[in-house]
């Protein structure tokens, strides 16, 4: 078993729970997952499959939860002795790294274990689980939630952060208050208006000599132990109306993400949007610098992250739309974004007898101003010194990423609808990846669905890829049937038409009986970024037989 870094801790989880347990014994609930994805590799010189010595790779999970009228409990076994390609050495392992007793009474919450918490919008802290990226950066400590009256909602909490099958030393504490105002001003209420106010403060104790970084031979840094963030926000609704700004800013914290220089880390974001029946506007503007906060400043990867800032850019799921992903570039960057969703109405010229659906989306993200480093211990280098120059509005001459999309969903009959897409794509490749320059596309998108009876679906996709740079052209073709209520068989190819000439074709077989739902497949996937949230995680290609097997109870 690989080992972990259990805390003391664990004597005071079970002591707290067969305290709490007696009066919620006799109403016991039990709810759990199984997730289990298996892949038997194959060697492909073509696709430059990586080889393993591991006949059956497998990331699995079973998640178990006990319910009652005061307290929950919960504890989660994973098995990823043989992962997946694509992870991190430190992600392999077994073992049970998470569990929690939880006990609630009225209005108060007290969580001794593991724990998922998020501050406003993560700017200072979000942790989470996200399995398809590896990321598992829970806290293992406490934390209180109170409510002591309507509308006021408070947050405090302590614990040391998960880091694969070990725990940063690192100790990290919070506390978070949210006010909804209009519990206290009921004409807000009558005037279907809710402002919001909340503030976050979290602090990182890490002790100086964890790391030790030396400017030279006979030089080290002067690390600080304690790095403060804080986190105001207010968010206002007005009937379809609404807006969020938010501000974040942290002391000083030397680390490998910023090249152990000392400049202060600071984001902006203004966020509004309007919606009712058939149009919804979203507009969006962020801007960090150096907000990158680990539970270990030496750190790299996507591990450690105390907070999360998300990326300003439209979650594409077609594959060749989400070829090139953005991730929040963690040195700094402003970020814009604009959707914009219609709908014609049904027997209008442009709605037809069904309606049509139109949303354009247009992201574009740019480097912030750097004019020179401030102090340099070594010149020519920004470890030790005050970082960068920087003024709020001062935007970089380079595009990172920008993508303009529209997207027309139109049902012609009962039977047949059709989305069709179009992506305009710039993606700077020496900017998120070191290498490449700027990768400029644009995408078509056809996807068919037909009902050719009331059991059986059939739905095609087309795709085509028009790419200057990298490996220049793809096309993709996917055709799905779905046989309700338990089957759906797919089949398709992904095809570099510029210069590899390869084909990525898949074949997959699925079937659903009540919880449980069964995948077995056989193909090659391609090399790249997945992406969720900003975050990336680099997979390489495979080829081989997959299984996926995932039940809820």
């Amino acid at each position: 078993m690989q080992p972990m870094n259990l805390p003391k801790l664990n004597s005071l989880i079970l002591a707290t729970a067969l305290l709490m347990a007696p009066p919620a014994v006799a109403q016991i609930t039990v709810s759990g997952s199984i997730q289990s994805d298996v892949l038997i590799p194959q060697d492909d010189e073509t696709i430059g499959t990586e080889h393993s010595d591991d006949k059956v790779l497998t990331n699995t999970y079973l998640d178990l939860k006990l319910g009652s009228k005061y307290v929950d409990a919960g504890a989660r076994f994973e098995f990823l002795k043989y992962p997946l390609p694509g992870y991190e050495p430190d992600f392999k392992g077994w073992g049970v790294p998470h569990f929690y007793v939880k006990g609630h009474y009225k209005n108060v919450e007290l969580t001794v274990g593991d724990y998922y918490e998020q501050f406003g919008s993560g700017f200072v802290l979000r942790t989470y689980e996200e399995r398809s990226l590896g990321i598992d950066n829970a806290l293992r400590g406490a934390r209180l939630n109170y409510k002591p009256v309507n509308g006021v909602t408070l947050k405090a909490l302590t614990g040391k952060q998960r880091r694969y099958w070990h725990h940063n030393d690192a100790l990290v504490s919070g506390v978070d208050l949210e006010l909804g105002l209009e519990q206290f001003f009921k004409s807000l209420q009558a005037h279907d208006t809710y402002i919001t106010l909340g503030g976050s403060w979290v602090n990182k104790h890490e002790k100086a000599d964890d790391d030790a970084i030396f400017v030279d031979a006979t030089h080290k840094l002067n690390l600080p132990e304690y790095v403060n963030a804080w986190d105001a926000r207010v968010n206002l609704t007005h009937k379809g109306f609404s807006i969020l700004a938010e501000y974040a800013q942290k002391t000083q914290d030397p680390s490998f993400d910023n090249g152990y220089h000392y400049g202060k880390g600071n984001v902006a974001m203004l966020s509004a949007s309007y919606s009712q029946k058939g149009m919804s506007v979203l507009l969006q503007a962020k801007r960090s610098e150096g907000m990158s906060f680990r539970s270990r400043r030496s750190m790299s990867g996507t591990s450690s992250f105390i907070n999360h800032l998300p990326a300003f850019t439209h979650d594409q799921t077609y594959a060749l739309a989400a070829q090139y992903p953005y991730a929040t570039n963690l040195e700094g960057e402003w970020a814009f974004q604009g959707e914009l969703g219609y709908t014609f109405k049904k027997g209008t010229t442009l709605g037809g007898k069904y309606g049509t659906k139109v949303k354009l989306n247009v992201s574009h993200v740019r480097g912030i101003g750097m004019d020179e480093v401030k102090n340099p211990v070594v010149e020519g280098r920004i470890i030790g010194s005050d970082g960068y120059k920087s003024s709020f509005f001062d935007m970089g001459d380079e595009t990172y990423y920008q993508d303009i999309d529209v997207q027309i969903e139109k049902r012609f009959s009962r039977d047949f609808s059709l989305i069709f897409m179009y992506m305009n794509e710039r993606y700077n490749m020496t900017v998120i990846e070191g290498h490449g320059g700027m990768i400029e596309s644009n995408i078509l998108i056809a996807d068919g669905k037909y009902k050719l009876s009331p059991k059986l679906t059939l739905r095609c996709e087309l795709q085509y890829q028009f790419c200057e740079g990298d490996d220049g052209d793809w096309a993709f073709g996917l055709a799905e049937l779905s046989w309700a209520p338990h089957w759906m068989f797919t089949l398709s190819d992904m095809w570099n038409c510029g210069e590899t000439k390869v084909h990525y074709y898949q074949a997959l077989v699925t079937y659903n009986l009540k919880s449980h739902r069964i995948q077995a497949g056989y193909g090659r996937t391609n090399a790249g970024f997945n992406c969720s949230g900003g975050v990336c995680r680099w997979v390489p290609a495979t080829r081989g037989f997959t299984l996926s097997y995932n039940y809820s109870f």
